[in-house]
């Protein structure tokens, strides 16, 4: 047994279950180990931020960790961006990158570089190999620091893959979330007894379906408002499932949300702050005053520790566990960012998973979803355009049988659109609705806040994507994946229901 078997066979045995691959030379053992490994499903993506991204929606969905097999440094640095988002995200990933061989390395050929300096903005845990014999224990440790939510990369010259090895090794068991601290716990209450008009800012598992029902009580014996984190990486949504208030995006809208209260209590969420500097905008958004307190650090269980708060709360009243919004109805005439958001709320199947970013286009659909059927909501956590098409891809290989759905934006849909191509040759069961607006609107509304009133030519043109126009259809079939395009909210809904009803993957370029 090889290095690359060693590692493969250890991977396997603690349960990892996909790999998402897009291989070069120095990866050329492992790839040959998949096919030893019974049990292991590898699946290849056209660019590496497609590899990334999907193994962020197979994480978000599963809560355990798939591989990702990467080409030496600038193969993982093509896949960065959505490993930013996915560790934004809480997301569990071991990434594999090959390397050069160990003693081939101060040859200084021409793709050597620092992957060490690559990994570490976007690793909890980072380790290169130095020989065969240590690469399974190494996997091991990859997988233990994966498990516990976090990014764990593993670099693994090509000598050290095809040298001999023992045999795999046997991770830990994946760590177990504490016990909520009893006098934090305690504390929290007291502050919350005491408070003039106490928030609960929820994110992470506090979004779950026992999270929400948690704080739903929490909010009702203290008189708090539930709010939840602007970009969720997994928030459960519609009828039957507390509805929370979603935090603005924009700075001044999100200070003025929170600037009354008092006691601002986190759970699973970040104190809030501002996604970027604006002049005369504070970068923290709640109040000056405001006592922000964070129910329970990452290793405890956040779960846990709601329902032990809300123990401890007056039992003065009951939050009704469903929200009061209705299914809306089917819209017509017009197709628009509302009449899209409506169409689609309308026609989502139970227990679908909804992939959102639409940017600009998709506040309408969140709203109107508040009394679609049960769900599960994936926003862009970290920010860094191209996340949708791959994590919506990585969702449905963790769950195959739950329609997927990608609400995406024309302009950040162009950075990873290679993602289409792996949804057909697995068959995955996802409907791509494009928001086709034929802009990056969010930066002309930029232009806007800046104070640019009449931005010159050359601006313009930076946030425009016609001179050609972007054609979706023919971008969708040219990577194997059924598209049409429509121009009126009859025909969406139309197209829609064909496509929630056909097994496979589809796309609706939808013109705005």
């Amino acid at each position: 047994m090889n290095g690359a078997e060693s590692l493969m066979r250890t991977a396997r045995a603690a349960g990892v279950e996909v790999c998402f691959a897009n291989p070069g030379t120095t990866e050329m053992p492992l790839v040959a180990a998949l096919d030893s490994v019974p049990g292991m499903r590898a699946i290849l993506g056209l660019f590496e931020g497609v590899c990334t991204g999907a193994a962020d929606g197979y994480g978000r969905m599963l809560g355990r960790p798939a591989l990702t097999l990467l080409h030496l440094g600038p193969g993982f640095a093509n896949g960065i961006a959505n490993l930013h988002n996915a560790r934004r995200a809480g997301s569990p990933i071991v990434n594999l990158i090959g390397d050069q061989t160990t003693w081939h390395r101060d040859a200084d050929a021409p793709l050597t570089s620092d992957i060490e300096s690559l990994a570490r903005p976007v690793s909890a845990w980072v380790h290169s190999v130095e020989s065969a014999g240590e690469l399974a224990a190494a996997g091991a440790r990859a997988i233990e620091n994966a498990a516990d939510n976090q990014i764990a990369t593993l670099i693994v010259p090509a000598d050290c893959q095809w040298e001999e090895a023992s045999g795999p090794a046997r991770p830990a068991p994946a760590p177990r979330a504490s016990e909520p601290d009893a006098a934090q716990v305690e504390a929290i209450a007291d502050a919350l007894r005491n408070a003039q008009s106490p928030a609960l800012l929820l994110g992470r598992r506090g979004l779950s379906k026992a999270g929400l029902a948690a704080a739903a009580k929490v909010g009702a014996r203290a008189a708090c408002r539930t709010l939840g984190e602007t970009f969720p990486a997994r928030q459960e949504r519609g009828a039957g499932i507390l509805n929370l208030e979603r935090l603005p995006y924009f700075p001044e809208q999100a200070a003025e949300s929170l600037q009354n209260v008092d006691v601002l209590v986190t759970a699973g969420a970040r104190d809030p702050v501002a996604f970027f500097g604006y002049a005369g905008v504070p970068s923290r958004l709640a109040a000056k005053g405001c006592r922000v307190l964070d129910l329970a650090p990452s290793a405890i269980d956040l779960v846990a520790a709601l329902e032990r708060l809300a123990d401890l709360l007056p039992a003065t009243g009951e939050a009704a566990p469903r929200s009061d919004a209705k299914r809306p109805e089917v819209p017509s005439g017009e197709l628009n960012p509302a009449s899209l958001g409506a169409a689609l709320a309308a026609l989502q199947p139970d227990d679908a998973i909804v992939v959102d970013e639409g940017a600009t286009s998709g506040l309408p659909y969140f709203l109107s979803a508040a009394g679609a059927p049960p769900h599960s909501y994936m926003a862009l956590t970290g920010g860094a355009i191209g996340q949708g098409l791959p994590c919506a891809t990585g969702a449905a290989i963790a769950c195959p049988d739950r329609r997927v759905i990608a609400l995406q934006a024309d302009g950040s849909g162009m950075y990873t659109l290679q993602a289409l191509w792996t949804q057909a040759r697995e068959n995955l069961n996802v409907t791509t609705v494009i928001c086709a607006n034929r802009s990056y609107r969010i930066l002309q509304v930029e232009l806007a806040r800046a104070g640019i009133a009449e931005p010159g030519p050359q601006a313009l043109s930076l946030t425009d994507l016609r001179r050609p126009e972007l054609d979706w259809t023919h971008l969708a079939r040219g990577l194997g994946v059924a598209a049409v395009r429509v121009e009126n909210a009859d025909d969406f809904a139309r197209e829609l229901k064909r496509s929630l009803a056909e097994p496979g993957p589809s796309l609706i370029e939808a013109l705005l």
